[in-house]
């Protein structure tokens, strides 16, 4: 951890704020997953909330009372819109009941960020938030890791008349049961620890004293870990690297930059020299086996066959193409998979919004204002994780909603200002002649003027 900031003395304007009830309801229904069948329809507890909250949410992003319209609100609503239309086209019979919950637990995530974190006490709070519900799961979680036995799954599937996800048999791993606490994967559960350990870091540095936030961080990486999932310990690795490279170089303006440099060179040097592809090399090492590495090359290999044969509406919710002998049809990789069912306008459409924000807000000029860029860091440290996370996952259920409800809820860093600005450079640093000598009362600090004296010359001749 000697990577962590050290705290910086908190003020009023950096204490965090109450957290919004309907966010403090959404995070509820994100980590208890309780659902009941109505007729064909599969409604959880988050969607029942973002059925109630969308459409007044969406009414008052367009009437400007969530800040001034953004790109990334245009590309978010084209990307469901095509999806919507793409599904129409492949799958006309599920349209309305894979499009209405699609739609509902995207927009509504993305939504109720977008109008409830609206400041820096408001981001505040959600880091508080996360990670607290992370460390009330740590005990859950060693139990579960222990004996393969998930209590809150339990404890959920024991209350009438409701449902919640099915236990998942994923195997040993490291001699110990993957947690999967009550998410429909424990790939899921890593990434929600995944996210809430930048928070931490960053995110309350200036709210915890150092050795509180150490454990609490130490504590919510076990979390993570005990997922046993690579995608997490992958978003966690990058995210300590990104604080690492800050803390040595982050007094440069051209940090970032030369850190682009580094690993555009990297990947060069790695594609000429190696006699595997830099993302074959990627996913070898962001498994925990060979086979695991391998099979996801096929996967993205025969994904991407798919979506050159259908580039415009994707496949839609059919099964995709492949060889006989990879029978799961599960894609491990978000972006490949959006790609593969909407076509590549939905998945451009998705990507444009996505990296348009991100790059937006880490390109602010927030000088001046320390608090304010050690929120930034840990929204797009945490963004840019979970990117490369989605490259290796598949998210769907609670977890999806979620994952958008994390970008939106870093769309007000857009409007943020600084509440100091440093002082402007003087224009005249070195000056010809020194400052007037000014009196005190009762001292002399000037030597009196003595007149001029006049040379005479004598008269010519």
């Amino acid at each position: 951890m000697a990577v962590i900031e050290r705290v910086v003395p908190a003020t009023g304007e950096d204490a965090p704020g109450p957290l919004a009830l309907p966010v403090q309801l959404y995070l509820v229904t994100v980590l208890l997953t309780v659902s009941v069948q109505i007729g064909p329809l599969y409604v959880t507890g988050l969607r029942a909330l973002l059925i109630v909250l969308v459409l007044p949410l969406a009414f008052g992003l367009v009437n400007g009372r969530f800040g001034p319209p953004r790109a990334v609100d245009g590309f978010f609503a084209a990307h469901l819109l095509w999806a919507g239309l793409a599904l129409a086209l492949d799958n006309p019979g599920r349209v309305v009941e894979n499009f209405g919950a699609q739609g509902v637990e995207f927009s509504g995530g993305y939504l109720l960020a977008r109008a409830h974190i609206r400041s820096a006490a408001d981001f505040r709070a959600l880091c508080r938030a996360l990670t607290l519900l992370t460390l009330a799961t740590l005990p859950l979680a060693l139990w579960e890791a222990a004996t393969g036995q998930a209590p809150l799954i339990a404890l959920l599937s024991a209350l009438p008349g409701v449902a919640t996800v099915a236990p998942v048999e994923a195997g040993l791993r490291l001699g110990l049961h993957r947690v999967q606490m009550d998410f429909a994967h424990p790939i899921h559960y890593g990434l929600f620890c995944s996210v809430a350990f930048v928070f931490c870091l960053l995110g309350l540095n200036r709210v915890f004293p150092d050795g509180a936030r150490r454990l609490a961080a130490a504590a919510v990486v076990l979390c993570g870990g005990l997922a046993l999932s690579s995608g997490a310990l992958l978003a966690m690795a990058l995210q300590l690297g990104l604080l690492a490279w800050h803390r040595i170089f982050g007094a440069s303006r051209y940090c970032w930059g030369a850190l682009i440099g580094v690993l555009g060179s990297g990947y060069l040097v790695v594609d000429l020299a190696a006699h595997r592809t830099p993302m074959q090399l990627f996913m070898a090492y962001a498994t925990f086996d060979a086979q695991t590495a391998y099979y996801r090359k096929l996967i993205f290999d025969w994904g991407m066959v798919n979506v050159l044969a259908h580039p415009a509406f994707g496949i839609g919710l059919n099964d995709w193409v492949r060889p006989s002998f990879m029978a799961s049809p599960s894609v491990d990789n978000f972006w490949l998979l959006t790609a593969m069912r909407y076509g590549l306008p939905g998945f451009a459409f998705l990507a444009a919004g996505w990296g348009l924000a991100l790059v937006q807000v880490a390109r602010r000029d927030l000088a001046g204002d320390p608090g304010l860029e050690a929120l930034r860091r840990a929204w797009v440290f945490a963004m840019v994780g979970l990117s490369f996370t989605l490259a290796t996952v598949d998210i769907w259920r609670t977890i999806y909603s979620f994952t958008v409800f994390l970008f939106g809820a870093g769309v007000w860093l857009l409007e943020a200002e600084p509440s100091e600005r440093p002082a402007p450079p003087d224009p005249a640093p070195h000056r010809r002649h020194a400052p007037p000598l000014y009196r005190r009362p009762g001292l002399t600090t000037a030597r009196p003027r003595q007149p001029a004296r006049r040379t005479r010359f004598p008269p010519a001749g």
